[in-house]
């Protein structure tokens, strides 16, 4: 292991997955890359270099972040940091949701960041955090974004939790409520044009152009994280809520 801290970070193949993992291993930090698609995530390490581990991961299957974490108790046998940012945003009207879709969101965001924490814990001392990636969405009158929304805002009140029962522990529970983001090769959240068209136009008639709005960097707001992870001991910054500005 590296002399820095061990970090575990979700969804780390892209966006600001992948911001976050170049930031810490920036600081010399051992990354724990924890993704769905194996070939993205190895793409990351071979990037990051041998401070970097790729370990294929679906957050919403409890069976998989359980074989995950006992892989970095294998390796590492602790964890400093685990940042949940994993997560999956379809825009859908209720009334045509998918089953598949339904899952999706409740399981990858919102059991997800659950599973993790679980794992996790058992691997952290005093010291330690956990910080939980929510969205801005949840706070806007946003149109089709009634499942990410609604998992996110259970992943704030489960943060709000987990921080009452780890506090005694001494290990940090934060969330981050992060603004509309975008890098290099940022993706749509959808690849049907006509549901994006409908996005667009239903998000709207509710005094939102999203066209409009200001959109910040992952890698802004990954060097933010990455500053929570050095707080002094007698501080703590529970919610924090990130607008994208125009600079």
């Amino acid at each position: 292991m590296a002399n820095g801290r061990c970090v575990a970070i979700t969804g780390a193949g892209s966006g600001l997955g992948r911001a976050l993992a170049r930031r810490f291993a920036e600081d010399g930090d051992t990354v724990i890359l924890l993704g769905r698609t194996g070939a993205r995530l190895e793409a990351v390490a071979a990037e990051l270099g041998t401070t970097a581990q790729a370990i294929v991961c679906d957050v919403g299957s409890s069976a998989s972040v359980r074989a995950a974490f006992v892989e970095i108790a294998e390796r590492h046998g602790r964890l400093d940091v685990l940042i949940n940012n994993a997560a999956i945003y379809q825009p859908t009207f209720v009334k045509d949701a998918t089953d598949a879709q339904i899952e999706a969101a409740l399981t990858t965001n919102f059991a997800g960041p659950i599973y993790c924490a679980r794992a996790a814990i058992p691997l952290m001392r005093p010291g330690g955090q956990i910080i939980n990636i929510s969205s801005e969405t949840v706070a806007l009158p946003h149109a089709m974004f009634s499942l990410y929304q609604s998992s996110k805002a259970g992943l704030e009140r489960f943060t709000e939790a987990l921080r009452a029962e780890l506090e005694p522990e001494g290990v940090r529970v934060n969330m981050v409520r992060a603004g509309q983001m975008t890098d290099e090769d940022s993706k749509s959240p959808s690849d049907d044009l006509e549901v994006l068209r409908r996005f667009a136009e239903e998000n709207a008639k509710r005094g939102l152009d999203l066209r409009a709005r200001p959109v910040s960097s992952f890698q802004s707001v990954a060097d933010f994280i990455r500053l929570l992870t050095h707080l002094p001991a007698d501080l703590n910054a529970p919610q924090i809520v990130l607008e994208a500005r125009r600079p």
